[in-house]
């Protein structure tokens, strides 16, 4: 972004279908048009949270409130340093708003102690706080304190803010009209950031924490905090390897200063710890305006976003509430002009329509009354088709229920195996994983959601099966529920199931890729075997015993275009994004690295023990 002048594209929207025109924002618009102000707003146990608040200086008119609240620093600090933009992309700036920012407890300048995804208390008494009582009081300080404040206020945010905003709904403030939670945290455990069906993402975990979690003495600003950590080699998928197990991980690095490392070992399991921290079953009597995004393509909260979003219409049917979902990766929306994704175009500026046609259209509808929003229930592009589509329900309801099942000598169809005896043989071992992408890995790139797999299809313990070329076009909607039927000699194993599109011969290149033969990666993801029954309690698997592992991955939209081929890849690790498994049984994280063994995995696909993926096509 030039420091000069900062030039964008802007739809002037009156919602009475005007035209488009051109709009220019300098540099410096925001510190012309607003005011700032800095206060520490007292919550009701007396803990001051560090608040920011622009306010325009056209005192001619009232306004309604924009909220943020965020663990990662509301700076710039300084009543006479400002932000660049305001509000989620910068056309908001220009919009007429007042924007408040507040460092949520424990965090920055904010006073108090933080707590990852702090538990919601709805039995506390007059003086106990959580998360959504401070945003009750950040919002009744700002309705009496406030100057020009037309007395609606509206709430957004991505990915840990999406967290934030997603608790605002619990109990909420009378001012609070419209709220947008974007890629939101929402379970720990189950399939956001840090594990995935009880198992733990080392890499994202390991590389966030180790500066976010450091813990802090007082409050700081950004240039008191400690440096982020730097990988002292450019491969990070040997820098894993060298450092060993995730107990080695924390031993070396971290010891007993991060907290969510110590609570993740102390809780491998599904417990009440994990459960305190589910914000899913409080989001009842929801009031105001909700409109939950995501990216079908976001590597750390996918998860999250179709979980509120089903949450909150299955517990408030007459709430008002609207999904909106794109070919994103995490906060893409407002992070590029959405065209395309690593390898893959989508003929559009996805992102672009998003932010005129969505997000400044509902919380100018909803908190200044402009406009006439009218989206449908689910608003969602579908890829390989590269289509907006509406919809009435998400999961929608048009559709035929299909198993795609897998077959002998790598195929893959819908129709079941008569075959009694049919199975694949092959050998994990967690000393040699299979990366999570090809090439040198210098960080964990946010392309590996949709990226190329022909580097893993080619290895001896990576399964793979694939349908003839499609005959018409297939559109997947929804989630993908897997049904393994599996052995190992080991007593645990991990599985990893990759749904995939693969282009036919001839296919374009695409910034001097070759996309003849490409494998998109449209889904993966990854369950522990010892959770197969319950993630409450581990069990081992029995050695050579036909196990069933049964697991859902999260939605997608997709067309496989006719000509094209769906494939299926199963392996057993995923590395270094998630933990290997030692292939023995152990209840947590005790495994040291003489432990990693390799196994003899079979996957199972005969008329008595039948794998499969289940899905649902658009009629």
């Amino acid at each position: 972004m030039k420091k000069a002048l900062i030039v964008f594209s802007v739809l002037v929207i009156s919602f009475t279908h005007q035209v488009k025109a051109q709009e220019t924002l300098e540099t410096n618009y925001v510190k012309t048009h607003y005011d700032k102000k800095e206060i520490a707003i007292p919550m009701r146990d007396g803990v001051k949270l560090f608040t920011t608040i622009y306010t325009p200086k056209d005192k001619s008119q009232q306004y309604p409130v924009l909220l943020n609240r965020t663990p990662y620093t509301v700076g710039p600090y300084g009543e006479d340093k400002f932000k660049e933009t305001l509000g989620n992309f910068p056309a908001m700036t220009l919009e007429g708003y007042i924007f408040v920012y507040q460092d949520v407890r424990g965090k920055w300048m904010s006073e108090g102690t933080f707590d990852d995804i702090r538990p919601t208390n709805l039995k506390k008494g007059k003086k106990e706080i959580d998360e959504s009582t401070d945003t009750y009081d950040l919002l009744e300080w700002l309705s009496k304190n406030l100057q020009n404040y037309n007395g609606k206020a509206g709430m957004y945010g991505i990915s840990y803010p999406g967290f934030y905003s997603t608790v605002s709904l619990v109990k909420t403030h009378p001012s609070l009209k419209a709220v947008s939670p974007q890629a939101p945290v929402t379970n720990w455990y189950m399939g956001d950031d840090f594990h995935h069906n009880g198992v733990l993402f080392t890499g994202d975990a390991f590389k966030f924490m180790s500066s976010f979690g450091i813990p802090r003495p007082k409050p700081i600003t950004p240039d008191q905090a400690p440096k982020t950590f730097q990988y002292p080699s450019k491969d990070v998928y040997q820098f894993y390897m060298n450092a060993g197990t995730a107990k080695d991980l924390k031993d070396t690095y971290f010891g007993d200063s991060v907290k969510f490392w110590n609570d993740a070992f102390a809780h491998p399991h599904y417990d009440q710890f994990w459960k305190d921290r589910e914000i899913l079953p409080h989001l009842t009597d929801v009031k105001p305006a909700v409109m939950v995004v995501g990216g079908f393509f976001d590597a750390e909260d996918a998860y999250g976003t179709f979980e509120t979003y089903k949450a909150i219409e299955k517990q408030n049917p007459k709430n008002n509430s609207i999904l909106v979902a794109g070919p994103w990766f995490h906060g893409g929306w407002v992070r590029g002009d959405g065209s395309s994704f690593g390898d893959i175009q989508f003929d559009q500026k996805t992102s672009v329509t998003y932010q005129e046609k969505f997000e400044l259209p509902f919380f100018n509808y909803y908190l200044k009354g402009k406009g006439d929003f009218k989206a449908a229930e689910a608003n969602i592009f579908v890829t390989g088709s590269n289509q907006w589509k509406s919809f009435e329900k998400w999961p929608p309801q048009d559709v035929e229920d299909k198993k795609l099942y897998l077959q002998p000598q790598g195929k893959l169809g819908f129709e079941k195996v008569g075959r009694t005896d049919s199975w694949d043989e092959y050998v994990s071992d967690p000393n040699k994983p299979v990366p999570y992408q090809g090439g040198v890995m210098e960080s964990r790139t946010r392309e590996y959601m949709i990226d190329d797999q022909r580097f893993a299809s080619t290895r001896p313990d990576v399964m793979v099966y694939q349908t003839e070329p499609l005959t018409e076009d297939i559109t997947i909607v929804g989630p993908i529920k897997n049904f393994l039927k599996v052995s190992t000699s080991g007593t645990d194993a991990d599985y990893v199931v990759k749904l995939i599109d693969v282009y036919p011969a001839n296919s374009p290149s695409f910034n001097n890729k070759v996309m003849d033969g490409y494998q998109m990666l449209v889904r993966g993801e990854i369950m522990a075997g010892k959770y197969r029954n319950g993630f409450e309690k581990a069990e081992p698997m029995q050695p050579d015993f036909v196990t069933a592992v049964n697991y859902s991955m999260p939605d997608v939209a997709h067309t496989f275009k006719k000509g094209h081929r769906i494939m299926i890849q199963i392996q057993n690790t995923w590395f270094p994004i998630a933990e290997r498994n030692p292939q023995q049984f152990f209840e947590g994280y005790e495994a040291t690295a003489s432990d990693y063994r390799k196994a003899t995995h079979r996957i199972f696909h005969d008329h008595n023990n039948s794998s499969y993926i289940e899905f649902s096509v658009l009629k």
